[in-house]
């Protein structure tokens, strides 16, 4: 495609003049899995809005190669973006895509759609197939309002994608991507019922990413020594806002001290025993 072709993509301006700045791995003979990786992003619809959050932690093969990786980024006033998989395109992916959209709405006066949000960058993740059959994965989860939608209650979006550009809106309300998103998948199942706002579904979110912390190793939970703990956007009719790290380690702090609780209501709490019983 020439850059005449669409003048309004700032990618393809990109693919046409200077190839070279797009993310890409060239000819690095290394394995994706040899390159530190973000893991899990989980993502909470709520009644007039979005929520997205994810883990610190990036690792690399066995190792830890960072606790305070940054993986979800505001793109514009209405959308924001989570990525899991290879950190350095992960990166580079949201950042491109928020100039993609901030270019589109100077060249035309006007912001895109949402649904033109989604198009754009399942563009670039489609882009990014010659390297993702390298092992070079990176997968977005992008969320956003929809102000088009004649229900502001029902405005919120959460779309995944797959490496080769295809997409879908998820419906049920929750969604993760990353290495513990079967873990965070499963406890937002049970948490999600009680969501009905912004600092519920926050609550949900550090609930899934500590439960899925729990099973997956390369996910990082709530690091109370370093004082690291996850990063979090909101988004509604008002526009995006991330969460401010100290309203997340009072959550994250809660959490702990809750299962800490638990716990110790069953290793210690009234019990029958068994032998009593014969």
């Amino acid at each position: 495609m020439s850059w005449t072709a669409d003048q309004s993509s700032f990618a393809e301006l990109l693919r046409a003049q200077a190839p070279h700045l797009l993310p890409q791995v060239g000819d690095i003979n290394a394995t994706g899995s040899e390159l530190p990786h973000g893991t899990t992003i989980v993502a909470v619809k709520y009644p007039g809005g979005v929520l997205i959050a994810g883990d610190r932690r990036a690792t690399q093969g066995n190792m830890i190669a960072s606790r305070d990786v940054q993986k979800v980024y505001i793109t514009d006033d209405y959308t924001a973006t989570g990525i899991a998989g290879t950190a350095a395109i992960a990166v580079e992916f949201a950042r491109l895509y928020a100039v993609e959209l901030e270019h589109y709405e100077k060249l035309e006066g006007i912001a895109l759609s949402f649904p033109g949000k989604v198009n754009r960058l399942a563009n670039m993740v489609r882009g990014n197939l010659g390297a993702a059959l390298q092992g070079f994965v990176a997968l977005p989860l992008l969320v956003g309002y929809d102000r088009d939608d004649a229900d502001p209650a029902d405005a919120g979006r959460i779309v995944s994608f797959d490496a080769a550009g295809g997409w879908n809106i998820e419906e049920e309300g929750y969604h993760s991507v990353g290495s513990g998103s079967l873990f965070a998948r499963s406890s937002l199942k049970k948490l999600y019922p009680s969501v009905t706002d912004a600092e519920s579904a926050l609550g949900a979110a550090i609930e899934a990413l500590y439960d899925a912390a729990d099973d997956d190793s390369a996910t990082g939970g709530p690091d109370l020594v370093r004082g690291i703990f996850p990063t979090a956007v909101t988004i509604g009719a008002e526009g995006a806002e991330e969460i401010t790290a100290e309203r997340i380690a009072e959550l994250a702090r809660a959490v702990i001290a809750n299962r800490e609780q638990t716990s110790l209501r069953r290793n210690h709490g009234p019990h029958t025993d068994i032998r009593e019983q014969s």
